[in-house]
């Protein structure tokens, strides 16, 4: 793979003026696909084959005058039993008939004549129904929803528009650049070099652009929720500047062991490209797993993000040494530029790296940090493990659930709508369930109908049951169940499963639950059980990948034992801070919860691939040394000093972007960002760059250990370029 990856380079950088011109028609091709093709994002969260996905689809059909979205106007009066007075009467009429003639809405429902009103008579709900979807409800529909009531409020009283209607993209602002800002000045600082840091970053930024723009216009023909594109934005932002920093670092160093331009980014590419295409596949493959849990919309997210960061892996490996070629020397600090200038042409036939050994600055960072390290090695690793097990410590507690109106943020007009309904009603009524009943005709149906309310009334934790609506042929029957409790209460978990279990004994009727409190539960249940699955693939597919790479049997056994610490620490502080809400005012969080479903399993997913990139960036180059005859102590110090300063730099790179999700008002977001920033700074700093080496230093030469037959029987993926090597030696390179 070395020497084609060489070739490659060397063939971008010679025809780069085509190469460049052919991504940037992809660009334009890619935006203007995006432009035309672009579809909606889906809010909503479906899960086949669940028992509430079924009363859904069931309602859709015995109901379709229902089965549109949903709006929840909460009004409150200036003072008690207001609501019962003419004038209360006239002010709740004339927002009803406001409500009902709204540009996408088919009816509004008078609380007065259905009961929706508090025992105070203070507060009271309209129910507004609209024709089509939350998805397909545009955003004038939605603005002037918002602006239901300006009379009322003129007079003292209060109105808060909510309801599904209002789920919406998530808006990526000014905050996200701040993430991008911060690594470009790591960039700066690194390379120091305007030239390096710029055409990385734009390296990086085109890459994300056409990926983006293709995952657009695929929007026309699959359905993505509102968080996949963030998602792939995140990643593949983080991703491609990551790649293309290592390359553009190797190239340099070629550079300045006298090789000319081509020879330098053909070796760039053939070595640092082989672990940038190694390390890609490894995130693709792992985003692309979650296809196996069988959760639709979870597969999207994965399959978007996957495709952004193959696109970064692409441009990493053609476009990168295009431009490389353009700047010449230039990525190089001044000062440097004249270093390896007048070396021999026989210097260009031989390993890069070879002519530097001798010389290689001993004292950097990096290299007093490997053998501090190593020399402690014992106390490092226990101090290593113990800090990660105390960050674990709050794991156990984790709660799953999906999003609701409680922890959306302070002031926006789901929370204001959420907090009005719950001081006046409970919080109950924020996360109402559905219970329908269909039976094969409609006597049976009206047989079942008072032996399910019975039960209903009789479970614990229920507030109230609604009287039963009949479909137009009978058959169908929906009731209203409110719970005691809020919508991510355990307690209206708990009354989920009581509920299931209270109706499943009757025979002349089918009875099933659901509505958007039971959907969360259900997804967040069958994610939670896919999550061990998942995690035993991600593991076992970094310990086989692994040994391909270094040939070994305990370097992909620690570095799956290393994945587990990182993924188990992230865990713990996610959970101290978005659901206990420790510290939470320092990341912006208004309202501790339950975390967000998928983002377990998403993290898992994600992190493997991250801490893959730097255990073969690492790794790798202490193998590269050890067969080359240096002891493993000193090949483990001689890879920890080579690849120091450029792991941390795409560290603290990925930290940057994914931190500056951070600042986004969306708690899915946030939590996603949060997460994936503390991830990385755990396996890079903590796992990777401490106690990987420490556990290699102790495990001596037995760390590159593999057996003769299975040596034998894996592929040599040729990660280090042994083969390249190979090649260069009966090779004369052409000069540009």
């Amino acid at each position: 793979m070395a020497t084609l990856l060489y070739r490659l380079g060397r063939g971008a950088l010679r025809r780069r003026r085509l190469v460049v011109a052919l991504w940037l028609v992809v660009l334009v091709g890619a935006g203007l696909a995006a432009a035309t093709l672009r579809g909606p994002t889906a809010s909503n969260f479906t899960m086949p084959g669940t028992e509430s996905q079924r009363a859904l689809d069931l309602l859709a059909e015995q109901f379709p005058a229902a089965s549109g979205a949903t709006g929840t106007i909460a009004v409150k009066a200036p003072g008690d039993g207001q609501l019962g007075t003419p004038q209360g009467q006239a002010v709740v009429q004339e927002l009803v008939q406001q409500a009902g003639t709204l540009p996408g809405v088919v009816g509004a429902v008078n609380p007065l004549q259905v009961g929706a009103v508090s025992p105070d008579g203070r507060y009271a709900l309209v129910q507004v129904q609209f024709a089509t979807g939350a998805d397909e409800v545009t955003d004038e529909q939605k603005a002037a929803y918002e602006q239901v009531g300006s009379a009322a409020k003129a007079q003292g009283w209060q109105v808060a528009p909510g309801g599904e209607v209002l789920g919406g993209e998530p808006e990526i602002g000014s905050t996200e650049a701040l993430g991008v800002l911060v690594a470009a000045i790591v960039l700066i600082i690194t390379f120091g070099s305007l030239v390096a840091a710029g055409m990385t970053m734009l390296n990086a930024l085109i890459g994300v652009g056409a990926g983006m723009a293709g995952l657009f216009a695929l929007s026309g023909v699959v359905q993505l929720t509102s968080t996949a594109p963030i998602l792939a934005l995140m990643l593949g932002l983080a991703v491609g500047i990551d790649y293309s920093l290592f390359i553009t670092s190797r190239h340099r160093q070629n550079l300045l062991d006298g090789l000319p331009p081509d020879e330098a980014v053909g070796r760039a590419v053939g070595t640092a490209g082989s672990a940038v295409v190694f390390a890609g596949a490894t995130v693709v493959i792992a985003l692309a797993g979650l296809a196996v849990v069988d959760i639709p919309f979870l597969t999207v997210m994965g399959l978007a993000a996957a495709g952004t960061v193959t696109v970064a892996v692409l441009v990493a490996i053609t476009l990168q040494p295009a431009l490389l070629g353009f700047a010449g020397r230039r990525v190089l600090p001044r000062r440097l530029r004249a270093v390896g200038t007048d070396e021999t042409a026989a210097t260009a036939n031989g390993p890069a790296n070879e002519t530097n050994a001798a010389t290689e600055d001993q004292s950097r960072f990096g290299f007093r940090w490997a053998r501090f390290v190593t020399r402690f090695r014992v106390p490092v690793i226990l101090v290593g493990l113990l800090g990660l097990g105390l960050l674990a410590l709050p794991t156990p507690d984790m709660r799953l659930a999906l999003p609701d109106a409680s922890t959306a943020a302070v002031g926006s007009p789901a929370r204001v709508s959420n907090d009005l309904i719950t001081e006046g009603f409970g919080a109950g009524f924020t996360g109402r369930l559905a219970v329908v009943v269909a039976g094969d005709s409609p006597q049976a149906t009206s047989a079942a109908v008072p032996q399910v309310t019975a039960l209903l009334q009789r479970t614990e934790n229920v507030l109230a049951v609604a009287p039963a609506q009949l479909s137009p042929d009978g058959r169908t029957a929906l009731l209203g169940v409110v719970p005691k409790t809020g919508p991510t209460d355990e307690a209206t978990e708990t009354l989920v499963h009581d509920i299931r279990g209270s109706v499943s004994g009757i025979r002349d009727a089918d009875v099933l639950l659901t509505g958007v409190t039971a959907i969360g539960i259900d997804v967040s249940e069958k994610l939670s059980d896919a999550l061990p699955i998942y995690l035993l693939l991600v593991v076992g597919l970094s310990v086989l990948l692994l040994m391909l790479v270094f040939r070994s049997l305990l370097v992909p056994v620690k570095a799956a034992l290393g994945f587990l610490l990182t993924v188990a620490a992230t865990f713990g502080i996610t959970v101290a801070v978005f659901q206990q809400g420790h510290l939470a005012d320092l990341v912006g969080l208004d309202t501790p919860g339950p975390l967000i479903s998928f983002l377990p399993i998403l993290l898992i997913g994600i992190l493997f691939g991250l801490a893959m990139d730097y255990e073969v960036f690492l790794v790798s180059r202490m193998r590269e040394d050890f067969v080359h005859g240096e002891t493993a102590r000193q090949a483990t110090i001689s890879g920890m000093g080579h690849g120091a300063r450029v792991v941390t730099a795409a560290a603290l790179i990925m930290i940057s972007v994914f931190g500056g999700f951070v600042f986004l008002d969306d708690p899915v977001i946030k939590s996603m960002g949060f997460a994936l920033a503390v991830g990385v700074a755990i396996d890079a700093f903590v796992v990777r760059m401490t106690i990987v080496p420490a556990v290699m230093s102790l495990l001596g030469d037995r760390a590159w250990w593999l057996p003769r037959w299975l040596s034998r029987a894996l592929p040599n993926v040729d990660i280090e370029g042994e083969g390249l090597r190979t090649h260069l030696t009966t090779q004369t390179p052409t000069r540009v």
